[in-house]
């Protein structure tokens, strides 16, 4: 099982938009994928659910069972503020790295309005999946400009399309 994940919870977001593309290249390989959109996160989830308030949150349990039983996981991360969102890196802190995270492997992608494509926020979220034990693919993908290549929120760049096929498969294969 992969679970791609939406790494924010902004309304309208292209990173979700690509995350279902990327479900539909992985299954049309075959391989069973769900989409874990941050936008289903409790809205307190940052006072129910973390620290001394662990398991409280029925909600928020289930999306952490989630991933302790995903076997691999895709992150598909925009670029906000050179790094990437908070939400994400509250959502990392809120789940059971030693069961969700630790010894499985993941892939990347960044995305950014900007000439960057997140380069940076890879490479921050690459240090911390590595501090949490998790092996990350170094076939990282990096989406510049993406608001001027997607039609009806689709990519139609069609080298950004063929980074997506390459790395699914690297991934279906690590």
């Amino acid at each position: 099982m992969i679970t791609i994940i939406v790494g924010t919870n902004r309304k309208d977001a292209v990173s979700h938009h690509i995350a279902k593309q990327y479900e539909e290249v992985l299954k049309e390989q075959q391989v069973e994928c769900s989409v874990l959109d941050l936008r289903k996160l409790p809205h307190d989830y940052l006072v129910s659910a973390l620290y001394e308030n662990v398991g409280k949150n029925k909600e928020f349990n289930r999306i952490r069972e989630i991933m302790n039983h995903s076997e691999k996981f895709v992150f598909v991360i925009p670029e906000y503020n050179g790094s990437f969102p908070g939400v994400l890196k509250a959502f990392i802190d809120g789940i059971d790295r030693s069961r969700a995270l630790m010894d499985k492997k993941c892939a990347l992608i960044g995305l950014s309005a900007g000439d960057q494509g997140a380069g940076l926020a890879l490479s921050h979220l690459t240090d911390i999946l590595n501090y949490c034990g998790t092996n990350v693919l170094a076939y990282k993908i990096r989406l510049p400009k993406i608001g001027d290549y997607m039609t009806d929120n689709k990519i139609t760049n069609d080298i950004f399309l063929a980074k997506i096929h390459k790395q699914a498969q690297k991934l279906i294969q690590f």
